[in-house]
């Protein structure tokens, strides 16, 4: 069974998701890091005898720390690859001004406001130049 083709919107879209994702995957990381200080500052008020079950807890902590490191690692490698595929297409689109559009939009996950405003257009028009450059994306990446 083969995968549905995604629309161009779809498409340009996953690299904000996946940048989405490695921010919450850092911020749990950050979580951790702080359970595991809190761990290492309850180890040392605590008595020896009872001292092993927290340095397990830490051990858990840490390798939990270090597979979300790496997780982060992969997703960011992902998200740079899809970032240069991405460039790829929008350079294929022959207005430079929808280009640049879908550059702030897609790479540098900028809102419309903030794209019309950088653009010195009326939010109406961006989105009309919006659907435009995603009709000229839609005819590239079926090429």
């Amino acid at each position: 069974m083969s995968k549905p083709k995604l629309s161009a919107k779809d498409y340009l879209s996953q690299a904000y998701r996946i940048d989405q994702r490695i921010n919450s995957k850092i911020e749990q990381v950050q979580s951790l890091r702080d359970l595991a200080e809190k761990a290492s500052a309850t180890l040392s008020d605590v008595p020896p005898s009872k001292g092993s079950r927290n340095v397990h807890r830490m051990e858990d902590v840490i390798a939990k720390m270090m597979d979300m490191e790496s997780e982060i690692s992969a997703d960011m490698k992902r998200l740079l690859n899809l970032k240069h595929e991405i460039v790829t297409v929008i350079s294929c689109v022959e207005s430079p001004e929808l280009q640049t559009l879908l550059e702030l939009r897609y790479l540098c996950f900028k809102t419309w406001e903030q794209i019309a405003v950088a653009l010195h257009f009326d939010l109406r028009w961006v989105h009309r130049l919006h659907n435009r450059a995603l009709n000229e994306v839609e005819l590239i990446r079926h090429c």
